[in-house]
């Protein structure tokens, strides 16, 4: 897939402000500083299209991109960033729980895991929240040109064989890097066969 046209379009708090339409969206979700602007910004092959911050917990919103006019790029507010507070967490765990739980267009989440370190307990009962709910869902391991040698495929390894001790099926997953662009493709090719997938449906 090709992406010749990204903009951004509305923030906001409220999912019931979320712009009106059928156009599929893909939420990008992960604990804080996991990457995700630059993420967002990789795969659309614009620079500053998402705000990235070398402060954690920056985004407080959900953020709507247009993408080739047809279909959203979703970026949610990270989850676990401890410094917010008891009640800055509580707000946006409401926020992200309303958008995952309530809104009809969201189409496929991407929940981003930094590849460096070991499986972290709050993104496995996060996907384990996703499951208990339905939740349709993909991993990206995020930072894999940080490791040198094996490191990365270990680390991988290891979160696969922790998530195969709740789930029979593993959901799909892919490995990025947001300098390099790996991973780049495969993502994109995989939204857009869920996008023809939807296209199809009479």
């Amino acid at each position: 897939m090709e992406i010749t046209n990204a903009e951004f379009v509305i923030s906001n708090t409220d999912v019931r402000k979320c712009p009106g339409g059928t156009f599929p969206e893909y939420a990008f979700i992960g604990r804080s500083n996991v990457g995700k602007s630059s993420l967002i910004n990789m795969l659309t092959a614009r620079k500053g299209l998402a705000m990235t911050s070398a402060t954690p917990g920056k985004t407080m919103l959900i953020n709507h991109f247009l993408i080739n006019k047809s279909w959203y790029i979703v970026d949610l507010p990270g989850y676990g960033y401890a410094r917010r507070g008891q009640k800055g967490q509580e707000q946006i765990q409401r926020i992200i729980e309303t958008y995952i739980l309530q809104r009809e267009q969201m189409t496929n989440l991407f929940v981003l895991v930094d590849s460096r370190h070991e499986p972290q307990a709050i993104d496995l009962a996060f996907i384990e929240w996703l499951g208990e709910n339905g939740v349709p869902f993909a991993i990206v391991f995020t930072k894999a040109d940080k490791l040198k040698g094996g490191k990365v495929n270990s680390n991988i390894r290891r979160y696969l064989e922790k998530l195969h001790e709740q789930w029979e099926e593993l959901p799909p997953y892919f490995v990025t890097s947001s300098e390099s662009r790996m991973g780049r493709d495969e993502l994109l090719d995989y939204i857009e066969r869920i996008n023809k997938d939807i296209n199809s449906k009479p």
